[in-house]
């Protein structure tokens, strides 16, 4: 069973939206399509941590969307979400398996292709990449890695691999064009003006891409 059956992933950041609160922008991105959040707010105590996810779970829930919670396996586990993101600086994803079962979705962000394929090994069931593109919230990270080490990972893994970093209206296609699984995204729909239309903009992208390739 694909746990990864969704195209678009979007990742909040409450920073971007402007000043609008950070359901009602994922509400209408919802509204507009998306199938699997993750809750990404590092800079919050655990019992506001907490709370967004209760307020998530529900929301998630009534559109029938995929909740992950970013590296807190504990959030994760009060707020019943579908699953967990993982990173370098995380637990371990065979420990985090073993606690959540198999029944729960476990992503993991690499920046390389031997980290990705070292994911795949541990028992993640997607990875995003990146970043493709250069953005400022993955600056840390240094150059971008592009799209020719993106297609190099999605031609190296089985599990389903997310184009993230940077990904825009703009350079969708150019991402597309690796055979990834989905994109993965966080300025383009939280800072979007619009973000019903920014999400249904990019779904319908990701749709006549998969068409016609």
């Amino acid at each position: 069973m694909l746990l990864a059956d969704f195209s678009l992933y979007l990742i909040t950041d409450r920073h971007l939206t402007a000043g609008r609160p950070l359901m009602e922008v994922v509400r209408h991105s919802l509204e507009g399509g998306v199938k699997a959040v993750q809750l990404r707010e590092k800079d919050v105590s655990s019992a506001e941590l907490y709370r967004i996810g209760e307020e998530l779970r529900r929301l998630t829930s009534n559109y029938d969307a995929t909740l992950i919670i970013n590296d807190r396996l504990d959030i994760a586990l009060a707020v019943d979400a579908d699953g967990l993101h993982l990173g370098i600086n995380s637990m371990p994803i065979a420990k985090a398996r073993k606690i959540l079962g198999s029944d729960k979705i476990i992503g993991y962000s690499s920046h390389a292709i031997d980290e990705a394929l070292q994911a795949q090994s541990d028992g993640a069931d997607f990875i995003t990449f990146g970043p493709v593109f250069f953005t400022p919230s993955k600056a840390s990270y240094g150059e971008p890695c592009g799209v020719k080490a993106l297609t190099e990972t999605v031609d190296a893994l089985k599990i389903p691999v997310f184009a993230l970093g940077g990904v825009s209206p703009v350079n969708i296609c150019e991402a597309l064009s690796s055979n990834i699984h989905g994109v993965a995204v966080i300025s383009a729909i939280m800072a979007a003006q619009d973000p019903f239309s920014a999400t249904a903009s990019l779904l319908k992208t990701i749709e006549a891409y998969a068409k016609h390739s």
